[in-house]
């Protein structure tokens, strides 16, 4: 008996999520969760109280996972299955970022005020970008699914050129810093304005790829299982 293929599913809009992957030979399928950030946080920290940066990135990319996990079960027991992953195993990774600065919790700024303001804090000085990863193992029992739901965090430091005002402004205007965690990228518009960093490339683009092998050896799936064979180079 032939087990059904086992597919990655990418539960974050992120395109440099989605590149990173791909430039590592997996072709995830893209499915965005509709988790409410800001209430998920709420209530946790009414529970918990005040969450530490790197576990406010965690607690996001478990939301995420599982929520896009439930309604793709959704859909299948209402007989409405996704056509990208019926009749397949599939993997729900959830991701978030966040930049811990002064010991706070950073993510996208959202305007250009605040993109500005953020760099007037950072530049010349030094960060941590967290990125929250989350595993649904939603594979059949039968092909090895563990049912499993798992995930951690990486940290990298990141350490920033000190620009001035008015490259603050050219690069702010370019709404780059608008749309991402900590108001920077590394594989984008933002990479002249880091210095060095301290960890994994990957994880400040957003999503570590040796932690997502971990994560994924931990259900027993190799990472060469998740490689499409029309990505690998020759």
């Amino acid at each position: 008996m032939t087990s059904a293929p086992t597919i990655l599913v990418l539960a974050s809009a992120s395109p440099a999520r989605l590149a990173t992957l791909r430039s590592a030979g997996v072709e995830p399928v893209v499915r965005v969760s509709d988790v409410d950030e800001d209430a998920a946080l709420a209530a946790a920290e009414e529970v918990h109280g005040p969450l530490a940066p790197a576990d406010v990135a965690l607690l996001l990319a478990r939301a995420k996972a599982e929520s896009v996990a439930r309604a793709l079960a959704a859909a299948e027991d209402a007989e409405h299955a996704d056509e990208d992953v019926e009749g397949a195993n599939f993997l729900v990774l959830g991701c978030d970022s966040v930049l811990e600065l002064d010991g706070e919790v950073h993510g996208k700024p959202g305007d250009a005020a605040t993109a500005t303001a953020r760099w007037q804090r950072m530049r010349g000085r030094s960060g941590v970008l967290h990125t929250g990863h989350w595993l649904v193992d939603d594979r059949d029992p039968r092909d090895g699914g563990t049912n499993g739901s798992l995930g951690a965090t990486a940290s990298t430091t990141v350490h920033f050129a000190d620009l001035d005002d008015d490259e603050i402004a050219a690069y702010v205007a370019t709404g780059e810093p608008l749309r991402v965690a900590g108001a920077f990228t590394l594989d984008g518009l933002g990479a002249p304005y880091v210095r060095a960093i301290e960890g994994d490339p990957s994880n400040v683009v957003g999503v570590s790829l040796p932690l997502l092998r971990e994560l994924l050896a931990d259900v027993g799936v190799p990472w060469r299982d998740l490689r499409c064979p029309s990505r690998e180079t020759t």
